[in-house]
């Protein structure tokens, strides 16, 4: 089959566009932004790219158009399609579908689907599963939004189903909507036989109007899964209880809770696993925070759905590296009196920054540096923060940081009033060379320096690491200049 994929580079159609090829389809696409580094890696697979939407694309002829959600029918100032390849396959009556059903048709029909849904921990928490299941010895599939550093892509179709039943798949499962012509959430095409339902908040706000409107999509996922699956839910959260009050067809554990099936003992770097009210596992890894001992949670109790034990589960995760950009350290400068170190992260939601913070202050805690100051730096970049709609809770994602530095470029509301609690702690430019200088005024050695946003963020990461290391070489050079000479 020749597919030909509208808006190819982003995350989860380029993991789809990487399985597709794997599975022995033609696959070519297009974006807006065919760059560096997906497109190398999309390019390695063979897969060819055009720059743009141009309708002339509708020459190729493909078997079907698969369209990402970045697709609409939107219009430019000038009354022409933004989208003009999208037009042209209307007109033209050809075959089109989107990602989310392709996948579902072609890559997940026939396997034991696993899907990781919720407002926090997706990529993580499904990165972990896969691992596990990989460390088991059962060769999983799976499709995470972002690159898991035991495996280094983020995608792998894995061992095919065979006559004797059915192969193991893990996909993180988004509940933004699929397509301009299909509002439903990506995740009611992949039909798990187990769904992690991790945590629920609102978030979306350019699609969903409020909670309960994301609780209903929550609801037909739950539809989905048959009598003889598994739905693992955070027993801690009320919207997933409410979720649950709406209907349930299938087995249902739960973790997180006192009384849940699966808990935890322990510190977050190093705590017992209990399952029904029994030790199991130990959990001793490199991952901080409350938030990752609980995707752990679920990651363990999807894992034993299958078959893999507790304590061989805990064995993986002993050797769990994380997703990119999650705590990532982009690099450390050494100054006089300490060295300054820069993390990347993903955070893009208030909860999440919180517990990021929250994660990072554990860990310097367990190391002996509790008295080392974290520095955030973030950018309100999702369409929900865009909007302005969490702004009031901004000040309580930051408290634990020592300092708080926005990036406010582009806002139509007033990022210094949302902030104002915060007092002199935080401090708002209107563009990266403003953030960057209002940054390195500030810096301490022995600071942390915590950015966070789920875009590029204008490589503000690099630039601090070169403007530390500038102010290095400076100091250096400054006391070789007053060094007394050589005798």
């Amino acid at each position: 089959m020749h597919i030909h994929i509208l808006g190819i580079c982003g995350t989860f159609m380029g993991g789809l566009a990487a399985l597709a090829r794997e599975a022995g389809h033609r696959v070519t696409g297009c974006d807006a932004g065919v760059y560096p580094p997906m497109s190398d890696q999309l390019r390695a697979l063979g897969i060819e790219l055009i720059e743009g939407y141009g309708a002339e694309q509708l020459a190729l002829r493909p078997d079907v158009f698969v369209v990402g959600n970045v697709v609409s029918r939107a219009r430019l100032p000038d009354g022409s399609p933004k989208f003009p390849l999208m037009e042209a396959i209307l007109d033209s009556g050809a075959r089109y579908t989107s990602g989310p059903q392709w996948l579902g048709e072609h890559i997940l029909h026939g396997r034991h689907v696993l899907a990781v849904a919720g407002t926090h921990g997706k990529t993580t928490t499904t990165a972990m599963l896969a691992w596990i299941l990989a460390h088991a010895g059962m060769h999983p599939g799976f499709l995470v939004g972002g690159v898991p550093l035991n495996f280094g892509v983020s995608a792998r179709l894995g061992r095919l189903p065979t006559d004797g039943g059915r192969t193991p798949f893990v996909i993180e499962a988004d509940e933004y909507d699929t397509a301009f012509f299909d509002k439903r959430s990506k995740f009611v095409h992949y039909r798990p036989r187990t769904a992690v339902l991790n945590n629920l908040e609102f978030d979306h706000a350019d699609i969903f109007d409020d909670l309960a409107a994301i609780e209903r999509q929550f609801h037909h996922l739950l539809r989905t899964v048959p009598a003889s699956g598994r739905v693992i839910a955070n027993g801690l959260e009320e919207s997933l209880a409410r979720v649950l009050h709406q209907g349930l067809w299938s087995e249902l554990r739960t973790f997180g809770a006192a009384n849940s099936d699966y808990t935890a003992e322990g510190e977050p770097e190093d705590f017992t696993v209990w399952r029904a009210g029994q030790p199991v596992a130990r959990v001793r890894w490199s991952l901080a925070g409350v938030h990752n001992q609980l995707n752990a949670l679920a990651a363990i109790a999807a894992a034993d759905h299958l078959g893999v034990a507790p304590a061989t589960a805990a064995e993986a995760l002993a050797a769990f590296q994380n997703v990119r950009r999650r705590l990532e350290v982009r690099g450390r400068v050494a100054l006089p009196d300490g060295a300054v170190t820069v993390y990347d992260d993903f955070a893009h939601h208030p909860t999440a920054m919180r517990t990021t913070i929250d994660g990072l202050r554990r860990r310097l805690a367990r190391e002996g540096r509790a008295h080392e100051r974290i520095v955030a730096i973030f950018e309100p970049r999702s369409n929900t923060m865009k909007r302005g709609t969490m702004k009031d809770q901004l000040p309580w994602a930051l408290e634990g940081a020592a300092l708080a530095f926005c990036h406010a470029g582009g806002l139509d509301w007033d990022a210094a009033t949302a902030l104002a609690p915060l007092g002199a702690r935080a401090q708002v430019a209107p563009d990266i060379d403003a953030l960057v200088q209002q940054v390195m005024a500030a810096v301490r050695p022995g600071d942390h320096l915590l950015c966070m946003s789920n875009g590029a963020f204008g490589g503000v990461h690099a630039r601090l690491v070169a403007a530390l290391e500038a102010r290095a070489a400076d100091t250096a050079g400054a006391a070789a200049a007053t060094a007394p000479a050589a005798q």
